[in-house]
């Protein structure tokens, strides 16, 4: 919890509140079913939530957005923003019925009222967001072809609308196989523990 205090000083205390209220529920929910590897959990703050919030470090979202987490897993990057832009609404779709039952859930207990949750896979889903965050759950290329054509063209708004996705490692020849426009933010220079080293935002856009 003091990594979020570390870099994020311009929360409100509801705001803090809701992310040291994370920790009892992730623990609660990872011991029936596994949101969270067992031997990350001591790192649910760095690796997790910190990780999620390098998008709120690089991205100011405008208020009544609407994003779609594809493939949110245990909730990430969906929970840890949707705390950060109370203003901002989020849609967390997952195949795996337990783990959306447990964000649902986890959710309800935030009192996160701009988060909905549904069990589909993201290929499936009908609706129109300005932006879709994802944290490497499918190679880039399955993700923009699963999303964006369900990504809004407001040419004024600011992000650029488009795929926001947290990626470690490697991204080159992923990058060289698409055909949009991309911009690579390296997470080590806002955030300094190790983990961070090679890992990245990358914004997709028209």
């Amino acid at each position: 919890m003091e990594l979020i205090k570390k870099y994020f000083s311009n929360l409100d205390p509801d705001q803090y509140r809701k992310y040291e209220q994370l920790y009892p529920l992730y623990q609660e929910w990872n011991e029936k079913i596994n949101l969270i590897s067992r031997k990350d959990f001591q790192f649910l703050y760095e690796r997790h939530v910190l990780h999620s919030l390098a998008i709120a470090k690089t991205f100011n979202f405008p208020d009544n957005a609407v994003i779609m987490d594809a493939g949110t897993g245990g909730g990430f990057p969906g929970i840890p923003l949707a705390i950060y832009f109370p203003n901002v609404n989020f849609h967390l779709v997952d195949s795996t019925g337990k783990k959306i039952r447990a964000v649902e859930n986890i959710a309800k207990n935030l009192d996160l009222k701009n988060v909905r949750t549904e069990i589909n896979r993201a290929e499936l889903i009908n609706n129109k967001y300005d932006y879709v965050v994802s944290r490497a759950v499918a190679p880039l290329q399955d993700i923009i072809k699963w999303t964006w054509k369900k990504i809004l063209t407001n040419k004024n708004a600011d992000p650029k609308p488009g795929i926001i996705y947290l990626k470690g490692g490697e991204v080159h020849e992923e990058l060289n196989q698409i055909d949009y426009n991309y911009r690579i933010i390296r997470i080590k220079h806002f955030f300094e523990e190790e983990f961070f080293e090679h890992k990245l935002v990358i914004h997709i856009f028209r």
